[in-house]
């Protein structure tokens, strides 16, 4: 034990030297395997998170729900020209959802009316996006207030002049004064701020950016707008299954209904699309799997370089201590003692390499992070697999200079 401790302090010992006897070759040869450390770990931890978060979204808008778009989430296969052809989804398909699909918990409807400017007194915010919902969608979206309340049934149900702010617009409009209770004006139309609601900004995936968003009841935007034209932004219909419905009887039920409600002949395709949060996890996932590749391909090439450097570095310090191998060897050093000083040598400057990628790594998350507004971590996994890559990439750059030292004939060595 004290042999190899005795070994491995003197192999760190020269690896320091080898670093600050020649550095500008020494921070070539550690850039390399900084480089590769910080394409695949850095790689791996942006996809991490950008997993977790996609995750976290898709779960909170539920795997129990199936929304009716005019457009199909997955691959359309080249036929885009068909599904523009389609009617969006209308409050009429809704209302005969809820009526006739018993398989359904509930159902909310949404119309994406379009941007619009929001006005209170000399204040305003240009490019707010108007959306008009049914009483049912906040529930069924997990819709978080920050502060003030929600439509009630009897608001709902006259269309009175209530709205719901994105946070963004609150706070663009109103600064620091409460806007609950405010008066506001859209298209020259009075509003009372009833709602603010929570910030949304880190989530990657929603049913839209809320924070720039304005939600009014569908009864309301009905007198305000002509709720049937074809020259809005598209709407959706969310259904969400009974607790145990399998979600394909759903969509079977759902399939029915409206086409039924679109006098659908027997053999006529689909005017709609039947989709849920599984097709844009299966997607992701894809996307995903390409974007980890991507970087451990970068990665190897980049630590191939960096090896090779690696390489030159220890074969250079071989032949610089020729003639104290030798005399190690006459003393009685054995042939894998000296391979194994070796073999750590070209480990430690790896190790170094690599815990520079990953510094850097850290920086540039805590960077990003505060910039983004989106949280980026690189977790103990990937700060193992990093170490475990410099340590196999420094093993197997030692290797031949190592051999090449540990097969030294001494009494060659020594005259050299």
């Amino acid at each position: 034990m004290g042999t190899i401790l005795k070994i491995i302090r003197e192999a760190v010992m020269q690896a320091f030297q080898q670093l600050n006897g020649n550095k500008l070759r020494s921070f070539l040869s550690l850039l390399g395997i900084s480089i590769g450390i910080f394409s695949i770990i850095g790689v791996l931890s942006a996809v991490d998170s950008l997993e977790d978060n996609v995750k976290g979204s898709l779960d909170k808008l539920g795997d129990d729900v199936v929304y009716v778009t005019k457009w199909p989430w997955a691959d359309t296969g080249g036929d885009w020209w068909k599904y523009l052809k389609r009617p969006e989804p209308t409050f009429s398909d809704y209302e005969v959802i809820k009526e006739k699909v018993h398989l359904a918990e509930t159902a909310s409807y949404a119309l994406n009316i379009g941007f619009r400017t929001i006005k209170h007194q000399s204040s305003s915010v240009d490019g707010s996006f108007l959306a008009a919902i049914s009483l049912e969608y906040g529930e069924m979206t997990g819709l978080g207030l920050e502060k003030g309340r929600y439509f009630s049934p009897s608001e709902y149900n006259r269309g009175a002049n209530k709205i719901l702010l994105g946070n963004d617009i609150a706070t663009n409009l109103f600064g620091p004064i409460e806007p609950i209770g405010r008066e506001v004006k859209i298209d020259g139309r009075k509003f009372e701020v009833i709602g603010v609601i929570e910030k949304s900004g880190e989530a990657l995936i929603n049913i839209m950016d809320y924070d720039e968003a304005m939600l009014i009841t569908y009864p309301t935007a009905a007198k305000m707008v002509n709720v049937k034209s074809t020259h809005h932004f598209g709407s959706n219909i969310s259904v969400k299954a009974k607790e145990g419905v399998a979600l394909e009887d759903l969509k079977d039920e759902i399939k029915g209904v409206v086409r039924a409600n679109h006098r659908l002949k027997p053999r006529s395709d689909d005017d709609f699309s039947l989709n849920q949060m599984s097709m844009l996890a299966s997607m992701l996932d894809n996307f995903f799997v390409v974007l980890n590749i991507l970087g451990i391909v970068i990665g190897i090439f980049s630590f191939l370089i960096g090896g090779v450097s690696v390489a030159n570095i220890m074969f250079v310090s071989v032949k610089e201590r020729t003639s104290i191998i030798g005399v190690k060897k006459a003393l009685g050093a054995k042939k894998r003692i000296i391979l194994l000083e070796f073999l750590i040598e070209s480990t430690i400057l790896c190790i170094i390499g690599g815990i520079i990628g990953m510094f850097i790594i850290q920086a540039a998350t805590m960077i990003l992070t505060n910039v983004l507004e989106f949280e980026l971590y690189m977790d103990m996994g990937n700060i193992l697999l990093g170490l475990g890559a410099s340590i196999f990439v420094g093993i197997i750059s030692g290797f031949v200079p190592a051999l090449q030292a540990a097969n030294m004939d001494p009494v060659e060595a020594m005259r050299k």
